[in-house]
């Protein structure tokens, strides 16, 4: 039976975080967190729950239709979530709930309350505090948080007053998200090294006229087979296809002397993995292949190494453009100075996104990229993927020979006291490596000619 709230040796690490949430919104401020709610695919079949990153940061709770609400100095207790009462007829069909009851014990909160309740007590609670912070990325709250100040008016003459000030949750709440715990980083290397697993199951299984689509399935299967689920829909794009940043459709078929460019994560226990690799369908490289994947691995390697703590988020990315434009020039896809051709951009027809971002609970995890403007600098905790690429469609105006490959490498990576540490190393990458890997399991009658 799955668990519904942390278990007791998880209880502490949640208790903590929201001491942390308490000082930062300060004495003053009252912060309201939702749960997700249950989402329909189509008519009265829902999609499978995923609960909110910002809600199970604080609580650990997976059940839908609930509320945290943190109140500074409060007498009768600064915690306080609102949840669904047991309903045993609901229980009957859909399992365990973890009702008012039980909640304060299993979650480590002050008090509980039914949520159907939540219109009725909010008022009170929020009564006496001069800021609300609120996740302004979900309107509806804001919305009811302005009845609520209506309810708070009604008491004026008495004294009472809503908070004059409404704050986003998202600053104070995913500054703290973006700096990883012990636990955190413990969950995160799982979520990896079941994401690589699953890469190179998926890679044994590349070869000629197989589907995109078969070969996302062997992700799902390896992800499920982990208890895990996929952190974002499967990229599989074979030949051309890679060079649609985000291609979903999984439907072309595999064929010899083309490249599959996989981009895939399993999402463990609510922390997420990423990675992207590209093989040869053939399991060679062509001559072309071979120039083009060796500049993007490169340049991926250049911005690892640049990653320590005090280095500014966007170093990494800077290095890779460095190689990558280079590497274009070499091999007469641009023109000019690497200077230059930085300068005007003239990379970007062929490498037009950025080379990382945060990953946590989120595969595009929260926290700021700026302070004040400026690009924030590494700290220890921090964790980044690194994914330079270089796309080439078919209608470029470039040799032939390098139309429609698209490359992508990507790793996620640990910033720590000493640099830092690639989570998801165990996925080749190497030209050598690669092409090992991908004839290990081949019929060595049928290899091509070298």
């Amino acid at each position: 039976m799955q668990a519904i709230g942390p278990s007791p040796t998880e209880r502490n690490e949640y208790q903590r975080r929201r001491k942390r949430l308490v000082k930062a919104i300060g004495k003053r401020g009252v912060a309201v967190i939702p749960a997700a709610t249950e989402q329909l695919r189509n008519h009265d079949n829902p999609w499978p729950f995923r609960q909110s990153s910002d809600f199970h940061y604080l609580t650990g709770l997976v059940e839908p239709d609930a509320l945290l609400v943190l109140c500074p100095k409060r007498i009768e207790g600064e915690v306080v979530c609102f949840v669904s009462p047991r309903d045993p007829e609901r229980e009957r069909w859909e399992g365990p709930q973890l009702g008012v009851d039980d909640a304060p014990r299993v979650l480590g909160v002050d008090q509980a309350f039914a949520i159907d309740e939540l219109d009725e007590r909010l008022p009170e609670l929020l009564s006496g505090y001069g800021k609300l912070y609120l996740p302004f990325a979900e309107h509806e709250w804001v919305g009811r948080a302005l009845s609520w100040f209506d309810a708070l008016r009604q008491g004026a003459r008495a004294g009472v007053q809503p908070p004059g000030t409404l704050k986003d949750l998202a600053g104070p709440l995913h500054e703290l998200r973006l700096t990883k715990s012990a636990k955190e980083i413990d969950r995160l290397r799982k979520a990896a090294a079941v994401s690589a697993e699953a890469h190179l199951a998926a890679a044994r299984g590349v070869q000629d006229g197989i589907y995109e689509y078969e070969i996302a399935a062997t992700l799902l299967k390896e992800f499920a087979s982990a208890h895990g689920e996929p952190s974002f829909a499967p990229i599989v794009a074979g030949g051309s296809n890679a060079c649609v940043l985000h291609y979903r459709a999984n439907a072309a078929e595999l064929k010899d002397g083309d490249l599959v460019l996989i981009d895939a994560g399993a999402e463990v226990d609510y922390y997420a993995g990423d990675i992207t690799r590209t093989w040869p369908v053939s399991g060679r490289f062509s001559q072309p292949q071979r120039q083009l994947y060796q500049v993007v691995l490169d340049a991926q390697m250049a911005a690892i190494e640049t990653i320590a703590p005090g280095v500014s988020f966007d170093d990494p990315h800077q290095e890779a453009v460095r190689v990558i434009t280079q590497g274009l020039i070499d091999l007469g896809l641009i023109e000019g100075s690497m200077e230059e051709a930085i300068e005007v951009g003239r990379y970007r027809r062929f490498f037009m996104h950025r080379t990382g971002h945060w990953l946590g609970s989120d595969v595009h995890d929260v926290g700021r990229y700026r302070v004040d403007g400026d690009w924030r600098e590494l700290e220890p905790g921090m964790v980044m993927t690194v994914e330079p690429g270089i796309y080439v469609n078919d209608e470029a105006d470039v040799p032939a020979e390098f139309r429609g490959i698209g490359i992508r490498i990507e790793d996620d990576v640990l910033v720590t006291e000493e640099g830092r540490e690639v989570l998801t190393r165990q996925v080749p990458k190497q030209v050598e490596e690669v092409e090992a890997l991908m004839n290990s399991h081949r019929d060595p009658v049928n290899q091509p000619l070298e």
